[in-house]
């Protein structure tokens, strides 16, 4: 259902005119120069990339990946101020109600010499405050309206939406994504991220939505130191000591709301000079705001909280983040904590601490190994795509987050969406099917050969995508070119995605080696001649079988991985 949903939108992106906004004029640029800071290079090709999207009528779907405090919301800014200037609505969604009066705060300040009216919806306001909102939202009053997933209820309308930004994705659950791409057939989508969450890098990896990486650091950063630690007292006091007396602020995550009061007590014991105050997501909203206000403008130097603060809390005097309980926190979420610490020149501290004592999973010690090694400035795509090996990607087109890659291919997802696009035009679709290959051969990239995982997945992809021998053939070349010979394992990676080739013309659902046997599952429309496979049959009657529900077997002398690669080679070119 999810997908044939998801697949229809995307198919009507393809469909669909959009609104073909305006090339930057004298404004833009006027807005562009009252920028405080120098833009570096690649922030400047994304705000470039964003408004050439814009100006194409086909629907913008882009991804801004950029490590915590590069400046992606003055390239949603950039693209917003143009959205306005052509008299469209803009709605910039963000996962929590905290980083909705932040953004308010910050577009406020950036577009206070234009007449550009701003306001959010989240739970801060009063039920009367919201209803005015969304009055002013439908009969067009409202130019930017800010929000969390409340945006996403049926009572809210738009007089002319003509631009969606959505701040850090992988905070929204999935249905709420897929609600938003309802609203995206026929409107530009400017997805921020500092750690897409693997299905989201995923689709922008298999080239279905565009991605600009934003990989330089401003000028004056500093890369965050990042310990992990057992807990203890001595190294929490000596850690929120050191930041206080920099006249700095520490942020302290427990992220257990039972026992924050405790956690509270005993830190009150522990360092009593600190000023306290505490956060979560249970608390009634006004004084959840208080709080959050009071610790952005210096009232409190110690904030005790769950990972409400995740999302974009943008406070430079807080450089000292403590984590407790850190194995239970996923890559992403890791990453996005220790990104509210170090957003200004000065070093900052990030512990994670795990318990005194007793074992940890093997998955959570593979992630704070990665925190720990990834520490150098702009790692945030790299750790994206530590997280797509460690979970897989999600579905594409289903609500999975995460799960396993070969789910749902690209080329189905291409496929698929191909023939969605084919249905609403009203064409013929020819049949097709996805091979699913299970040779018991050990067929993949290995680590050592190609190091950098973002080169691996570009290297699947490409194999993924391959119609002829020949390009997997130039894959094979380049590989040899630029890392030396080739592994084994790459090698049986060759030849299989050679075969996936030849299945996918014959219309083989399935080709597997059982131990003895090479069993091919056949569609029922496959093109292959009943005369090939009689034929094929009689010579050699011992070694094929044919079953009525379309199942070829041959026996397989040679059980190596070579000799059932050959026998498989074989037997297609004899089928086709």
């Amino acid at each position: 259902q999810m997908a044939e949903e998801l697949l229809k939108i995307y198919a009507a992106r393809q469909v669909h005119e959009g609104f073909a906004f305006s090339p930057p004029d004298d404004l833009c640029r006027e807005f562009e120069a009252a920028f405080a800071f120098e833009e570096t290079p690649d922030q400047m090709s994304a705000i470039e990339d964003v408004l050439s999207d814009m100006q194409s009528p086909k629907p913008m779907d882009r991804l801004v990946c950029g490590d915590v405090g590069y400046g992606k919301t003055e390239v949603a800014m950039r693209g917003a101020f143009k959205a306005v200037m052509d008299g469209k609505q803009v709605v910039v969604l963000v996962p929590t109600t905290v980083l909705a009066q932040q953004h308010l705060e910050t577009f406020r300040k950036r577009f206070e010499a234009y007449p550009v009216t701003i306001d959010m919806l989240s739970r801060f306001r009063t039920p009367h405050e919201q209803k005015a909102t969304l009055e002013r939202l439908k009969k067009g009053a409202l130019d930017i309206i800010i929000g969390t997933h409340r945006l996403l209820q049926k009572d809210v309308c738009f007089k002319d939406l003509g631009l969606i930004i959505i701040d850090e994705e992988h905070r929204f659950g999935v249905s709420h994504k897929e609600k938003l791409k309802q609203f995206r057939a026929v409107v530009d989508a400017l997805t921020l991220t500092a750690t897409p969450i693997p299905r989201t890098l995923n689709m922008s990896l298999a080239g279905i939505r565009d991605l600009s990486i934003i990989d330089t650091p401003p000028g004056d950063r500093l890369a965050i130191k990042t310990f992990v630690a057992r807990f203890s007292d001595e190294l929490i006091r000596e850690a929120v000591l050191r930041e206080l007396r920099r006249g700095g602020q520490v942020f302290f995550v427990h992220n257990r709301v039972q026992s924050i009061g405790a956690m509270a007590e005993h830190l009150r014991t522990l360092i009593p000079e600190a000023k306290l105050a505490i956060g979560h997501g249970q608390m009634k909203e006004k004084e959840l705001e208080e709080v959050m206000l009071g610790f952005m403008h210096g009232k409190f130097n110690l904030f005790l909280c769950t990972a409400i603060i995740e999302s974009g809390l943008d406070i430079p005097s807080a450089n000292t983040m403590i984590v407790n309980r850190a194995d239970m926190f996923g890559l992403a979420q890791l990453y996005q904590l220790r990104g509210r610490v170090g957003r200004s020149s000065q070093r900052a501290y990030a512990y994670f601490l795990i318990p005194p004592e007793g074992s940890i999973s093997s998955d959570a010690r593979e992630r704070l190994r990665i925190i720990q090694e990834l520490t150098e400035l702009g790692a945030g795509f790299r750790i994206a795509t530590h997280d797509l090996e460690i979970r897989g990607a999600g579905d594409f087109l289903g609500s999975r987050q995460s799960g396993n890659i070969a789910a749902v291919g690209f080329e189905l997802y291409s496929e698929l969406l191909e023939e969605a696009v084919c249905k609403l035009k009203g064409e013929v679709i020819a049949e097709r099917v996805e091979p699913e290959i299970n040779l018991k051969i050990p067929a993949f990239v290995p680590e050592d050969y190609v190091p950098e995982p973002n080169q691996r997945l570009i290297i699947y992809k490409t194999l993924v995508q391959a119609s002829v021998e020949e390009d997997v053939d130039s894959v094979g070349d380049e590989l040899l070119d630029r890392f030396g010979k080739l592994p084994l394992t790459v090698t049986y990676l060759l030849e299989t995605m050679k075969l996936r080739i030849h299945l996918r013309k014959l219309l083989v659902k399935r080709l597997e080696f059982n131990g003895t046997q090479l069993v091919i599952s056949f569609h029922e429309k496959t093109p292959v001649a009943p005369d090939t496979i009689i034929g094929l049959i009689r010579s050699s009657p011992k070694n094929y079988r044919f079953t009525p529900d379309f199942v070829f077997t041959a026996v397989v002398g040679d059980t190596s991985f070579e000799g059932v690669l050959a026998v498989a080679r074989n037997l297609l070119k004899r089928l086709v």
